[in-house]
């Protein structure tokens, strides 16, 4: 896990994204915030980039390339896989197959975005600093 990397924000709600910058903004975190609207863009980028990102927050339902099924093709790629990147889906809907299928598929985390904005900032604070406290695997390419 690269801490020091960018946090990938998969999101195709652009009232989201504009909460989300502004919330980054305010907690002063170094690493760079990348959003995509589309899981494939998401995907290419992961795949194509040397960079390795420090987590991926990602929408479930967005046309295309759900956020289910991006996590099974970053899941199946070990190039992805081995650089432990942890993968949280944030989203406005948390029905129960949702989840049951989220965590059978390995998923980091499940979190469903709060209503109120300093409850979404809290979320994403304790959320990116349990993570920077983390302890994972080495990545060697």
């Amino acid at each position: 896990m690269n801490k020091g990397g960018p946090i990938i924000i998969i999101e195709d709600d652009l009232d989201d994204q504009d909460i989300l910058t502004e919330i980054f903004q305010e907690l002063n975190y170094k690493n760079e915030i990348i959003f995509f609207k589309e899981g494939e863009k998401a995907l290419e980028y992961l795949t194509d980039t040397t960079i390795e990102p420090f987590i991926i927050f990602s929408d479930i339902n967005m046309p295309r390339l759900n956020g289910m099924e991006l996590r099974a093709k970053v899941h199946e790629n070990e190039d992805l896989r081995i650089k432990s990147i942890p993968y949280l889906f944030f989203s406005t809907s948390a029905e129960q197959q949702y989840v049951i299928d989220a965590y059978s598929k390995s998923i980091q985390g499940f979190f469903v975005k709060p209503k109120n904005y300093a409850e979404i900032k809290e979320t994403i604070k304790t959320i990116v600093e349990y993570w920077q406290k983390c302890v994972s695997p080495n990545y060697v390419k």
